[in-house]
């Protein structure tokens, strides 16, 4: 399992086996409120979220590689957006919708990992 942001840039993995958490690489931008995704190819996709500091929505988005423990940036969303939801689609994209940005937002977009494998 992991856990990444809530005010933080901290990611830590979590091991069942063991019942102990383990620090895992960190985040550029500290955000709170956001959606991590399991991709298809094992990575994780954060996006959006707020920031801590002025609590605005975010634009970017990340990408944790298990195998490094790193994290990099994976394009920025059309929209600033927190609390929306973001879900797998069949075909390895992500589909962002809802969510946040000084009002409710009405939109959609998808977010395609292939060009950034």
């Amino acid at each position: 399992m992991l856990v990444v942001g809530g005010l933080t840039t901290d990611a830590e993995i979590y091991d069942p086996a063991t019942g102990q958490w383990s620090a895992t690489g960190t985040l550029s931008t500290p955000r709170f409120s956001h959606i991590p995704v399991l991709l298809a190819n094992g990575k994780v996709l954060v996006a959006g979220g707020y920031d801590d500091a002025s609590f605005t929505s975010l634009i970017t988005t990340e990408i944790y590689d298990p195998d490094t423990g790193a994290w990099s940036a994976a394009g920025d969303l059309s929209v600033a957006r927190a609390n929306h939801v973001a879900t797998l689609l069949a075909d390895g994209r992500v589909l962002v919708t809802g969510g946040f940005a000084g009002g409710p937002l009405n939109c959609a977009e998808l977010y395609d990992p292939a060009p950034g494998l």
